[in-house]
């Protein structure tokens, strides 16, 4: 499993690569923004109410060709709507010279003042409503202004400075009337044109912004797929421990009993060391089979096709002798009505159990009788118990961490059932994880088996 380990969560790539021209710098550099970091604001950037609205985290993005383009627009925009200001001021008989210049003067500078609009939008917007309140020529920059402002902030400013500039749009027209048109003509077309600018803003804002939402949704789906795929790993890994220990543990306590009883008879008789030997070589063999089944495993990709059959209800005689033959006291009490209707994946959760019942009692209270009982039926389930009293002698301790019972209810969980495991009414678990100690281990399971 150490070669198909993902990666890390993939950084996303740099945002539309080779056409960066062709989208606006804030756009970009939110794109480009990794959400996981812990980047903050870039120096010169604005802080406080201004900075909360979107495109307010970076200082100033380099400008693409786009940029440029947009903003030489606007400003030529701005530049004719002041020279058309400024002619009408020139046929205006009612506006003195000096007020015509100082009108020209403010919008000359208001048009050279649309180039800041992407930095200082709000500022900006302001300034130019109270220049236009004393100068026509501004009209221009301050139409600007507020589509930059709707642009760049949230609508909470844009309402503000918008209904700002409607209210005082009457004011200004009752005190300097247009000469070409009637008073509520002006009015009406300017709070038209006031809207447009505003609007037109706020659509742009909210594409950019489902922009950035849908590039947040790809690295999120990523991000979600790599941890799916770890999850579904992780949970791999643990199936095939869960296996090894189920198969792998029932094997090496054969090993270790007869092994140890070589150890202990050196004087044996000559026909009890062969056959104990001969228990080694099998177990050792069965041992190796197994392991070569759970690389199969690893290798398919599914339990149910790689190496030997599965072991069923049906296997649960021949386990039972393995373990007489090694030694142990074993009381098998079967009522199991129909036993060969049982589901398989029933029958090989129950198979675990009494194996892994088995194994525990022959670690942690050998010579003690081990009674095993099975009874069910279809539609009243299976249940399945594995009992053994108190050891007859001192029982030296055997290195547990009961992750074989861990294992087992879990099994029974995902099959639909129930384990439950403890000590006996007769003594009390010696808390290795197995069966016994200083008094009797039970182990007690019920899995359903639907009619």
């Amino acid at each position: 499993m150490s070669g198909d380990r993902p990666a890390s969560v993939p950084e996303a790539p740099t945002a539309f690569p080779g056409r960066r021209w062709l989208f606006p710098s804030a756009v970009l550099d939110e794109l480009d923004h990794d959400p996981g970091s812990d980047r903050g604001p870039r120096p010169g950037s604005r802080s406080g109410r201004e900075a909360t609205g979107w495109f307010a985290r970076s200082a100033r993005p380099r400008r693409t060709a786009r940029d440029w383009v947009v903003d030489f627009t606007c400003f030529l925009l701005a530049v004719l709507v002041g020279v058309l200001g400024a002619d009408a001021l020139a046929g205006d008989p009612n506006t003195p010279h000096a007020l015509a210049a100082v009108d020209q003067w403010l919008g000359a500078l208001s048009c050279a003042a649309v180039w800041l609009r992407r930095r200082w939008p709000l500022g900006l917007a302001v300034a130019m409503l109270a220049v236009s309140l004393v100068s026509s020529t501004a009209g221009g920059a301050g139409l600007v202004a507020l589509f930059s402002l709707a642009v760049h902030r949230p609508f909470r400013y844009v309402g503000l400075v918008g209904g700002a500039s409607v209210a005082v749009l009457p004011l200004f027209y009752w005190l300097r009337p247009d000469p070409d048109l009637p008073y509520f003509v002006s009015v009406v077309l300017s709070v038209l044109l006031t809207a447009t600018a505003v609007g037109w803003g706020m659509f742009v804002r909210s594409k950019r912004q489902l922009m950035v939402s849908l590039r947040d949704r790809l690295r999120r789906a990523e991000t979600e797929a790599v941890l799916r795929a770890e999850q579904a790993q992780r949970l791999a890994r643990e199936a095939i421990a869960r296996e090894m220990h189920d198969v792998l543990a029932h094997r090496l306590t054969l090993l270790s009993v007869h092994a140890g009883a070589l150890e202990f008879r050196p004087d044996a008789p000559r026909e009890e060391v062969a056959r104990a030997a001969g228990v080694i070589r099998e177990s050792a063999h069965d041992a190796l089979q197994d392991l070569r089944e759970i690389i199969g495993v690893l290798r398919a990709g599914d339990a149910e096709e790689a190496g030997r059959p599965q072991p069923t209800l049906a296997a649960l005689d021949t386990l039972v002798s393995e373990s007489r033959e090694a030694g142990m006291k074993i009381v098998l009490d079967s009522r199991v009505r129909a036993p060969a209707a049982v589901p398989a994946s029933i029958g090989r959760t129950a198979y675990r159990i009494v194996q892994e019942g088995l194994t525990n009692a022959r670690k942690h209270a050998p010579g003690a009788e081990v009674t095993v009982s099975l009874a069910g039926a279809p539609g009243d389930g299976l249940t399945v118990s594995v009992r053994n009293p108190a050891p007859p002698g001192r029982v030296p301790h055997v290195p547990g961490s009961g992750q074989g019972l861990i294992g087992l209810t879990e099994r029974a969980t995902l099959a639909g059932g129930r384990l439950e495991h403890g000590a006996e009414a007769d003594g009390a678990d010696s808390g290795g994880g197995g069966a016994g100690g200083a008094g009797g281990f039970a182990v007690r399971a019920w899995l359903p088996w639907g009619a």
